[in-house]
């Protein structure tokens, strides 16, 4: 025990030495560019944390250049050079790694490419930009050996980008599914929980600054659709292909299906869903049942979760804060870290931004929403007299379809109509769309046919 002692006791400053106060380490220029929420974030979690950040990193991290078009007054750029171009940071020969935040498509992706050719390593939190030009910008990359690293584009402070390319690099992926957007999944907990309308949480979800002031991007998926098409690539070594999602989003939800759904024994969450099979591969995003006892469930608010069930390991569940600035920062400098670990490195060591390099990349048959097999949750209004619901068994067993549950909610005696309510086994979209078409069809049933996918992902 001496020994051990006095070990620790004399190593430990011989350490600290070396690592912060020696001049052995190498200095790695970072170059920021944008300065918003998580722009700002991101320099300040590295000028706090520096002597912790340098040592892991094994080396000095110096924002050398932050490019914005306006200052921040949440972080101090005062000891950093402030260009209003952020293409001069890109083109600067001083900066090793160029960081982009600015979010977009088109400015973003002339960024990248240009910190490219100028041989510049990427950091990026930008998930639009990667789903869509993400093949282009790392086959470049690939040829010109530099890095580019994206673990703060899908879910925030969550290290699923790692998790799925490196952690489970030894597992065949079967499926995966998750809660990939706050705004939704707060929206969503408060419709459950407080019986609430879509359209006031929405208010105050941007009121809170969950939800921008055109929410489009979030409650109709496509956030969620560009972090699944990532997701779906890296899990199966596909394309990245933004056209491939099937995209449904939650304003039509009614919080009367979220309350039924809880009188079933469900939750309604908005999930991105990637699964492969012999038949091919299938990326969707839609509101879905899920059982209130499965994990996913119990995820509320605007925190995220993914799940990943794969042969060897089973099923996984990555949990945490998906957004704001602080969380999205962590991955940022996670992934700064790991370039500059990386950077003076032989690149036939670096881990592929896909997992595998972009030549192994095949694309796979995936498969239309038709051909989707799960559950469903159906709602419609019917007329309350004998022979309406054998009429719409009647329509389902033509279908092929079984139905594990049916409920007929009463109505006020003035009412001549009652919502029926009905569970199904497994079937084809494509069966459940013949079956709806002959419901609406009934001149015995109100409006249209309601439906909701339903899946057991812990089973």
């Amino acid at each position: 025990m001496t020994v051990r002692s006095l070990t620790f006791t004399v190593a430990r400053p011989f350490i600290y030495t070396y690592f912060v106060r020696g001049n052995t380490l190498k200095s790695v220029n970072i170059g920021i560019c944008g300065l918003g929420t998580v722009g700002s974030g991101t320099l300040n979690l590295l000028q706090r944390n520096a002597q912790l950040i340098n040592p892991r990193a094994n080396c000095e991290i110096i924002v050398s250049q932050v490019g914005a078009r306006r200052d921040n007054p949440d972080c101090d750029t005062s000891s950093v050079q402030v260009s209003r171009d952020i293409f001069d940071v890109a083109k600067n020969p001083d900066i090793d790694i160029v960081v982009e935040l600015i979010g977009g498509t088109t400015v973003a992706r002339d960024l990248v490419m240009t910190a490219l050719e100028n041989g510049k390593h990427v950091v990026t939190a930008n998930k639009a930009l990667i789903a869509e030009h993400g093949m282009e910008i790392f086959a470049f990359a690939e040829q010109r050996n530099l890095i580019v690293a994206y673990e703060a584009a899908v879910a925030g402070g969550i290290p699923i980008i790692k998790g799925l390319r490196e952690g489970l690099a030894g597992n065949r992926v079967n499926w995966l599914a998750g809660i990939i957007n706050g705004t939704t999944n707060f929206i969503l907990s408060e419709m459950d929980s407080k019986a609430r309308e879509f359209a006031d949480v929405l208010i105050e979800a941007q009121q809170k600054g969950y939800a921008e002031a055109d929410p489009t991007f979030d409650v109709e998926g496509i956030d969620a659709a560009h972090k699944l098409v990532i997701l779906a690539s890296l899990a199966f070594s596909i394309p990245l292909d933004t056209k491939t999602v099937f995209t449904d989003g939650i304003t039509q939800l009614h919080p009367q299906d979220v309350a039924y759904a809880r009188e079933l024994g469900y939750a309604i969450k908005h999930l991105g869903i990637a699964r492969q099979s012999e038949e091919g591969v299938e990326i969707r995003v839609h509101p879905t049942l899920v059982p209130e006892g499965s994990l996913i469930a119990a995820v509320d608010g605007v925190l995220n979760a993914v799940m990943v069930s794969a042969d060897a390991v089973g099923t996984t569940l990555f949990y945490g804060p998906g957004a704001g600035a602080a969380p999205t920062a962590s991955s940022v400098v996670a992934d700064i870290v790991d370039v500059a670990r990386a950077m003076h490195s032989d690149p036939q060591s670096w881990v592929p931004a896909l997992g595998v390099p972009t030549a192994a990349i095949e694309p796979r048959r995936i498969l239309d929403i038709q051909e989707i097999e799960t559950s469903f949750y159906m709602r419609f209004s019917a007329l309350d007299k004998p022979g309406v619901l054998s009429n719409i068994t009647r329509i389902m067993a033509d279908a092929s379809i079984s139905i594990e549950a049916i409920i007929q909610r009463e109505q006020p005696a003035t009412e001549e109509y009652v919502n029926v309510i009905i569970l199904t086994s497994v079937t084809r979209e494509s069966a459940l769309d013949a079956a709806v078409e002959g419901i609406e069809a009934l001149d015995t049933v109100r409006d249209s046919v309601t439906f909701i996918r339903v899946e057991h992902l812990d089973q």
